[in-house]
Order: C-alpha cells, then structure tokens, then sequence
C-alpha cells in the first residue's frame, strides 16, 4: 500500500475518533426505560402506601362507611365519572377558568414586577405590600369579590388574579435581584438600554427564578380557584366545584372524595409540567449532571 494513502487512512481515523469525543459516550438502549422506571416507582409507591392506609383507616371503623366510603367505592366512582361527557364539560369550565386567570396573572404580575424592580421608590412604597398580598388567604377576598362582581365569572377571575400575580411578581423581582451586577455592565457596555437590555440580558438571566415564581403563582391560582367555585355558583355552570358542593349538599361521600382525587390529579400534572420547565431551565443552565 502506497504511503501517502497510509497516512491518508491515519488522519481519517484521527478525525473519526475526534468525532466520537465531541459526541460523546453513546446511551446505553436501556437508559430511557430505566429513567422511565426511576421516575415511575417512587410515585407508585407514594399512591400504594396511601391507599393501604385509607383502607386500613376505613376497615379500623373510625367513621361510618357512608362518611368515609373504601377506595373500592371511590375508585369504581372515578371510573364512572370519567365516561360522562357532563364530567368533561365541567373539567373543560374549570380549566378555562383556570388558564383564563394564570394568563392574566401572568402579564399583571409580570408587569408589577418589573416595574417594581426597576425603580426603587415604587418598591420602597410597594414592595412590602407585594409580598403581604401573596400571604393574603384568598378566601378573605370572596366577600369584596361578590360585592364588587356578584355572583359571576367576573369574581371567581378577580380572586384568582389577585390570588396569583403577587407570586409571579415576587418571583421576576427576585429574579432580577440575583442577575450578576458584572452582567449587567457588560451589556451597558454592549449598549443595550430600555426594553433591548430587559429582553436580551435581564429577563433570560431571571428566568429560572421567574418560572419558580410561575410554577408557585399557579398553585395560588389552583387553589383561589376551587375555593372560588364552591363559594360562588354562576347559575348555568357546572364547573368541577359545583359538582362537589352538589355532592357535599346530598351527602354523597363517595362523590366528594372522586372529585378530590380528580383535583389532586389535574394538579400534579400541572407541576409536573412545570417540573419539566424548570429542569430544562437548569439544564440549559448546566446545574444538572445530566
């Protein structure tokens, strides 16, 4: 074989195995399956040990069975209520009302928040305020809520914003708090001003902290919600809520519970996805060792 092809076929290899450096090890076929795993049994777990102790509580008779009904019961109830499409219409009304006020609270409290961190008056005058609006039990704003609205959709979406833009606001102000002064006068020197420098340099740099205030401003929201629905019955409607105070009104323990498991399910999943968000965020960000 001639030399020059030899040294040919040499730097070939050179560059293939320069190639397998940068891509790295390849994954093993069974690495999803067992992330799948990972994730799966601890919250299978997690449902197993409260179901075996509801039931060891129900078979202990602490309560009457027609106040505290076996999984059994509820479990068949569930099952029943998922074939109804009124059960979905009402899950359809819940999650509109729900996504209808987070998008709300979003941009109010987004707008609170960068207001607030941006100019030092307004936080000393607000800042405080903020942070007790989002320890205010959301329930204590029914009362103003009908007064103002009545019995409508306009007081359950006003609880519900005012419920969760103090959390979305604290975490962009937080966020904002924590960007690297030395990032800053990086950008001041890269000429970005105004809304150039928040879009570019501000709001990426506090998004991790924003998406945690996101992901708590939700739960607010989540809660105020439910609270909202039991309290305040639009006539027409029958919202997720309704249904379980109608439950509640007939003495209907197995309803009730259903419902529970089917709040609890919806919220899960939501933090679930904001889970996902985050752990994207962190990746991107390389605080993960994955």
């Amino acid at each position: 074989m001639p030399t020059e092809v030899v040294e040919k076929q040499k730097q070939a290899d050179e560059v293939s195995g320069l190639d397998a450096l940068e891509l790295g090890p390849k994954k093993e076929k069974g690495a999803l399956g067992r992330r799948v795993w990972s994730s799966f049994w601890p919250k299978a777990l997690a449902i197993a040990i409260v179901v075996g102790a509801w039931q060891i509580v129900y078979l202990s008779e602490w309560r009457p069975a027609y106040v505290f009904p076996p999984p059994a019961d509820v479990f068949a109830e569930l099952g029943a209520l998922i074939t109804e499409p009124k059960f979905w219409d009402g899950v359809q009304l819940t999650m509109t009302r729900a996504l209808t006020g987070f998008a709300l609270a979003v941009a109010i409290g987004t707008l609170i928040g960068a207001a607030v961190s941006q100019f030092r008056p307004l936080r000393a005058a607000i800042g405080s305020l903020i942070t007790g609006l989002q320890t205010m039990p959301s329930i204590m704003w029914f009362p103003l809520a009908i007064l103002l609205f009545q019995l409508g959709e306009k007081a359950i979406l006003f609880v519900v914003v005012i419920g969760a833009a103090p959390s979305v606001a604290n975490g962009l102000i937080s966020g904002i708090d924590y960007v690297p002064r030395t990032w800053l006068r990086v950008g001041q020197v890269m000429g970005m001003r105004g809304i150039a420098k928040y879009r570019h340099l501000i709001l990426p740099a506090s998004l991790p902290s924003f998406v945690s205030g996101l992901k708590q401003g939700w739960a607010f929201s989540w809660r105020s919600l439910m609270a909202g629905e039991l309290l305040v019955i639009v006539p027409g409607t029958v919202s997720i809520g309704v249904r379980m105070q109608t439950a509640r009104d007939l003495s209907d323990a197995v309803a009730v519970l259903a419902y529970i498991i089917v709040v609890l399910v919806i919220g899960i999943l939501v933090d679930q996805f904001f889970n996902a968000a985050d752990g994207a965020l962190r990746k991107r960000w390389g605080l993960t060792g994955n």
